[in-house]
């Protein structure tokens, strides 16, 4: 038996580990075959096979150029990357004698896997384990966006020297003026009960005053039925602070802009409590001031700041819910209402008979667009393949008859995530580059160059996608995709703070911890490699399965750490 590479004991491949390239895999076999006169091969042959446990595939008889001493062979392959290829291995079998034996003399593997880390760029597409991710671009009304945050304050007086709070019909105003506008502004971003005290002497010198007043209007609005998040309550006092007599001052009108002006140099001169008394009482009709102004001191001053709940008010939604359910085309509401109704729905579903509604009633791009959004996302929350094609279909259609009304950037993006989703990545990158340059909107292009730097990715250009990379992102998968784009142009530094950003946003989105793995493989940092690793597998069985076959861990893949993590992260699964 002849030893087992003595033939094919020089056979290599270029690059020695294969990668994916714009598609393809690109590598060159060769070698020689020694002719010895002992062992002289006879009719000599080499086959070359791709193979894995799904498919196999035959590239052939390599041609054998005969020298003094040996045979030469070398030859190049491009092939078109399939899926399977991923934890295929590539492998040289030599033959000698006749041309009728199937078994190979010896046989040698080249390459283990196909390094496909472009391919790890995140487009939208589902994995079962993972969260499925939020595409397509709904035009926006702003309604969401926008502050309509509005402020009011509400005054209850109290008796000089008293905390207990007067049944009377002011105080019952105040209440229902509170409850009205609470109903109008159900969305309170802040509530503060803050006790004032008077400066008269008949307020005594009790600092506790101040805060059993704010405590008694607390327990009022309680019994009033006004019930307000702890999270968004203070309660608080002022003593001895001219911060609020200077409030009253600004609008009070008895005074001249210039004797005002003596008050506020007093006021603002940063003095202590008791010399800005004294200077104050200096100031000609100070005492008749006092008389008007102090009283309203004797108080608890009640500031809100709270907006309406996005979506249309009671009445708006019983014409919505009419016009949805009147087959004749009958509409109260204007295109406003019904945007802002379908923007501020939660649910798919009830979009979708809003948008669909709308195609009916108004001939504007912003319906049709918005019910394909719908339809993309329906489709990301199905498993069946003729589903979603079915639904993306649907999308299309209404994305044609959007773009038929007017050319929209929104229109366009949404046509290109389509065509990402269907493999259709250079198609993609042409709707994604037009809508670009439509519009100059920061958080529109966000999203498309976000997109179209993923598409760099895939596509091989590497530092062009660095460039696509330069926003603001709060979700982790941008962060990866940039540190992507800088591990595959070779700027570690920067890929490392992008991974690092990635963890830090989504700690269970285990593809940054993946990125880091990476980045110490190449650097030869074994133990910080196991590490990071160790952490993605956990978070993600698409990780797990990929760490197996990625040749980027080859040169760690055969050591007992390396497998150790595996089974632990098997034994943490079936816990």
């Amino acid at each position: 038996m002849m030893p087992e590479t003595e033939f094919l004991q020089d056979a290599e491949v270029t690059p020695a580990k294969l990668k994916f390239d714009r598609d393809t895999v690109s590598f060159t076999v060769k070698g020689t075959i020694p002719i010895q006169s002992a062992l002289s091969p006879k009719n000599p042959r080499v086959n070359l096979i791709f193979k894995s446990s799904e498919k196999t595939l035959e590239l052939g008889e390599l041609d054998l150029t005969k020298k003094v001493a040996e045979y030469t062979y070398d030859k190049s392959f491009i092939l078109a990357y399939e899926p399977w290829m991923e934890g295929a291995f590539l492998e040289i079998h030599f033959y000698m004698g006749k041309k009728s034996i199937d078994e190979p003399n010896e046989k040698k593997v080249l390459a283990r896997g196909v390094i496909t880390t472009p391919l790890m760029a995140k487009v939208g597409k589902v994995y079962p384990d993972e969260p499925i991710p939020q595409i397509g671009l709904f035009i926006s009304t702003g309604a969401l966006d926008a502050d309509l945050t509005r402020t009011r304050e509400f005054l209850v007086k109290f008796a000089p020297g008293s905390s207990t709070v007067s049944q009377n019909a002011a105080t019952k105003a105040t209440l229902d003026e509170i409850k009205v506008f609470l109903t109008e502004n159900s969305s309170i971003s802040s509530f503060t009960i803050t006790g004032l005290q008077s400066p008269e002497s008949s307020e005594g010198r009790n600092s506790k005053l101040g805060m059993d007043r704010a405590e008694a209007v607390r327990q009022l609005l309680e019994e009033s039925s006004i019930s307000i998040r702890d999270s968004v309550l203070k309660v608080a006092s002022r003593w001895h602070d001219w911060f609020d007599f200077r409030l009253l001052l600004r609008s009070y009108e008895k005074l001249s802009t210039q004797r005002k002006d003596q008050y506020y140099k007093v006021l603002l001169n940063e003095a202590d409590y008791e010399s800005q008394a004294a200077d104050l009482k200096k100031i000609p009709g100070f005492n008749q001031v006092a008389r008007d102004l102090f009283p309203n001191l004797r108080a608890v001053r009640i500031e809100v700041a709270a907006k309406p709940q996005p979506g249309l008010d009671p009445v708006q939604a019983g014409l919505l819910q009419k016009a949805l359910d009147d087959q004749s085309g009958a509409n109260s509401l204007d295109l406003a209402d019904w945007l802002i109704a379908g923007e501020t729905s939660p649910r798919l579903e009830d979009k979708e008979k809003i948008y669909s509604k709308m195609t009916e009633l108004f001939r504007s791009v912003i319906p049709y667009n918005n019910l394909a959004v719908v339809k993309m996302r329906q489709a990301q929350r199905t498993l069946a393949q003729q589903s979603k094609d079915s639904l993306w279909s649907q999308a299309n259609m209404l994305l044609y008859q959007a773009s038929k009304i007017d050319t929209n950037p929104y229109v366009m993006h949404n046509q290109g995530q389509i065509l990402v989703l269907q493999g259709k990545s250079w198609e993609a990158y042409k709707k994604l580059s037009d809508a670009s340059v439509l519009t100059r909107d920061p958080e529109f292009l966000k999203y498309n160059e976000s997109l179209r730097g993923a598409l760099d990715i895939m596509r091989g250009d590497f530092k062009l996608a660095t460039l696509r990379f330069e926003y603001d992102y709060a979700e982790p998968k941008y962060f990866f995709n940039k540190g992507l784009a800088y591990f595959l142009a070779e700027d570690y530094a920067n890929a490392s703070l992008s991974f690092e950003e990635s963890v830090m946003s989504g700690r269970n989105f285990g593809y940054g911890f993946y990125g880091l793995a990476m980045i110490a493989a190449e650097s030869g940092q074994k133990e910080v490699a196991l590490i990071q690793l160790e952490k993605a597998i956990h978070l993600s069985e698409l990780l797990y399965q990929k760490a197996l076959v990625d040749p980027i861990f080859e040169e760690i893949r055969n050591s007992e750490e390396f497998f150790q993590i595996f089974r632990s992260s098997v034994a943490e699964s079936e816990k």
